[in-house]
């Protein structure tokens, strides 16, 4: 999720403005403008219904501490059990990083995020299915897609104008790069995370490839390994990308 994508949850879950502003390092005017730009509705008719929903299921899952409970609605905004963890008990990043994925397999807790699983879909008419192909097609996006680019040669030339000549009277050249985007026609832009022109000239950012995969690496069946030079391969493959979620985890505390 993006920071503004985070700060509208938060609004809807009654954060105010100014404790917004505060969290994500923004200025009071900052936060209303999102809201006013994206149209930020708090205690629309349908929002109502879910929480109402959500506030049932909770209400009816006994063996649980409020902390649990606040645990299990914080781990459904991010999926990130060190970060719901953070925000629930208050803990530092080391403490949340042990504790957070030790609270996924309590019995209780399981069952909950499970009940609340089901309302989220339901309500959003949403499967996981639906889930796992956005990831594989953030985990496949082509930059080249979206984007033309190469180089080309350009003649030097002195102050007045004149092309500059090496030691053997040859053009001296020099190369340069060109970046251009291709029409949006019969292209997904849902893939594109942001598109804009920096003081360099375009830039485009797609979602984060090795998170997407390593979201279908925790959601899909182990793949069954034949020989042990592609299982070798698949292990590291992992660790490389479970080292960059963690890296990832730490920017965001």
């Amino acid at each position: 999720m993006t920071k503004q994508e985070e700060a509208r949850q938060d609004y809807l879950n009654g954060m105010k403005y100014k404790d917004i502003a505060e969290n994500y390092a923004v200025s009071l005017n900052t936060v209303k403008s999102w809201k006013k730009r994206n149209n930020w509705q708090r205690g629309a008719p349908k929002e109502k219904r879910v929480r109402k929903k959500v506030a049932e299921k909770i209400n009816q899952s006994p063996g649980l501490t409020d902390k649990q409970r606040l645990f299990c609605l914080y781990y459904l905004q991010r999926y990130n059990a060190t970060w719901a963890y953070q925000k629930a008990y208050e803990a530092d990043y080391d403490v949340a990083n042990v504790n957070g994925p030790r609270m996924l397999v309590n019995a209780s807790v399981k069952s909950l995020l499970t009940k609340l699983k089901q309302q989220q879909s339901a309500d959003l008419y949403l499967n996981a299915n639906d889930i796992l192909k956005e990831f594989a097609k953030q985990a496949t996006a082509n930059l080249g897609d979206y984007l033309d680019f190469g180089k080309y040669d350009v003649l030097a030339q002195d102050e007045q104008g004149n092309i500059k000549l090496d030691s053997n009277d040859n053009p001296v050249k020099y190369r340069n790069s060109w970046v251009q985007l291709k029409n949006k026609n019969g292209l997904d832009t849902s893939l594109i995370k942001s598109v804009h022109i920096g003081k360099d000239g375009v830039i485009v950012e797609l979602y984060d490839k090795q998170r997407a995969m390593k979201e279908l690496l925790d959601r899909l069946p182990e793949p069954e390994i034949k020989d042990e030079s592609d299982d070798g391969f698949l292990r590291a493959i992992d660790k490389n990308l479970e080292n960059t979620w963690k890296e990832s985890d730490e920017d965001e505390t």
